[in-house]
């Protein structure tokens, strides 16, 4: 708990810090006079005088500001009204309102090409065996494939069913994480993937052969992409070797005469290749909501044995599902992703673009009801990922960072009148028109901006509720 409390006051402090930032320095860099930079709202804990600036640090820390010297605020000396803010030209204003949102991108950027300088451990996309009926078994997936390169395929098709729409290169994948984000990104695009696979007998073993299929990932709706992405696909996660890791003393397995160490070769008669199709022939065992006996035959020692194992029902996430209390599959097999100088701070860049362009098409997919309102996420949620990461080491808590970064960025370039972007859609309108917006506009605006906000808050906190009583 402590932990990520920690994680997530870090978080926040640091890129409203970094936001705020950018917007005082470009402030500054315009000759505006800046009275107070504030981490934080309310009650001042700590302030300090820095040249013409009061930096403080205020007892709210959800968020902060910049005040800067405007004759709409307050009165302004004769002598300073050259550096008041609403004296400035039009590209001066918009540039200091732009530079929060941009600080925060560049932060990502550079956060990105941290972790890939660094180097992290990711699992390796070697799959279990798909369920059964599901889109990843129709496309010809097995136990044991690897995914080593992704292609998201056209949008459309013409009228002698060739794509209207160019396919996308072939792109290498070297992590789970890898080909989640790929599925996801052609998930919300609505496009089908192409997949170059291999299959390995172990995990260090030579391919048997690279083969080429296609799987129909358009076919799950945009409304319904979120962190289960895989398992809606028919992926049960990656491989394992179908071991007996761990027993709950006293539990189903432990009774019936499992041990650990043992390796299941089949459940009531039927093979298993993997820990993930075996977890999945459990769950799917319950005969009319009442749990079934099985027939676990297991290697033990060099040598095969039938054991009979006496399953209970348990609530799982909301679902009564047949458990054995024990847990199941080998460690999956990992790979450390690491890339140079130059590579790392490209492909941060590319990540940072695409995080922000299928952030703004899922807000957008929101907006028009093809994708669901339950994908917002609010400061609750935010802490426990930021707890979890944290624990996980520095490297993955970076990454969990320039995620949050590039959200703040792309949230706040939104053309809301109370964001960044919505005093940018002012600015513009002032460029277009010649003229400011009238004050009269400007309040009904800011209330509807209000309003909107405050409804997006209320959706993501009761997200956040939903998540923790696991109802979503």
């Amino acid at each position: 708990m402590l932990m990520t409390v920690l994680a997530f006051l870090v978080t926040i402090g640091v890129l409203v810090v970094i936001h705020e930032w950018g917007h005082y320095r470009a402030a500054v860099a315009c000759d505006v006079k800046v009275l107070r930079f504030s981490v934080g709202f309310g009650r001042v804990l700590w302030s300090r005088t820095g040249g013409e600036t009061e930096f403080v640090v205020s007892a709210l820390p959800l968020g902060g500001y910049v005040k800067m010297l405007d004759e709409r605020e307050g009165r302004v000396e004769s002598g300073e009204r050259h550096r008041a803010f609403n004296h400035k030209p039009l590209h001066q204003r918009a540039f200091i309102v732009a530079a929060g949102p941009l600080a925060n991108l560049v932060l990502a950027v550079l956060l990105y090409a941290c972790v890939n300088w660094a180097g992290v451990e990711e699992i390796r996309p070697w799959l279990a065996e798909p369920r059964v009926g599901s889109l990843a078994a129709d496309a010809g997936l097995r136990s044991r494939d690897e995914v080593v390169a992704v292609q998201i395929q056209g949008a459309s098709k013409d009228a002698s069913g060739d794509s209207a729409q160019a396919d996308g290169e072939w792109v290498a994948v070297r992590s789970m994480t890898d080909l989640q984000w790929w599925f996801t990104r052609a998930a919300v695009q609505g496009r089908d993937v192409r997949l170059r696979v291999v299959s390995r007998t172990s995990e260090q073993g030579s391919p048997s052969g690279e083969r080429e299929l296609s799987l129909a990932v358009s076919r799950i709706p945009a409304a319904d992409v979120d962190g289960s992405l895989l398992e809606k696909l028919g992926l049960s996660g990656p491989y394992a070797e179908p071991l007996v890791a761990q027993l709950v003393p006293n539990g189903p397995a432990e009774r019936g005469g499992l041990k650990e160490g043992d390796r299941v070769l089949s459940l009531n008669g039927n093979p298993m290749q993997d820990a993930g199709q075996l977890r999945q022939a459990i769950r799917q065992s319950a005969n009319d909501g009442q749990p079934q006996p099985l027939t676990f035959h297991v290697e033990r020692a060099g040598r095969a044995l039938d054991v009979l194992v006496q399953p209970v029902m348990k609530d799982v996430q909301g679902q009564r599902l047949p458990r054995i209390e024990a847990a199941l599959g080998s460690a999956a097999a990992t790979v450390t992703v690491q890339h140079g100088p130059v590579d790392g701070l490209t492909r941060a860049l590319s990540k940072t673009w695409d995080v922000a362009s299928l952030s703004l098409e899922m807000l957008g997919k929101m907006l028009i009801g093809e994708a669901s309102i339950k994908n917002l996420s609010g400061p609750i949620t935010i802490a426990d990922y930021a707890g979890r990461s944290a624990e996980l080491g520095w490297v993955y808590y970076v990454g969990f960072l320039a995620l949050v970064s590039v959200s703040l960025g792309v949230l706040n370039l939104l053309p809301l009148p109370v964001l960044d972007g919505g005093h940018l859609m002012y600015y513009l309108f002032e460029g277009i028109t010649g003229r400011p917006v009238s004050e009269r506009w400007l309040e009904r605006l800011q209330r509807g901006g209000v309003a909107v906000m405050l409804l997006m808050m209320s959706l993501a906190l009761y997200n956040d509720f939903a998540r923790l009583l696991g109802a979503n």
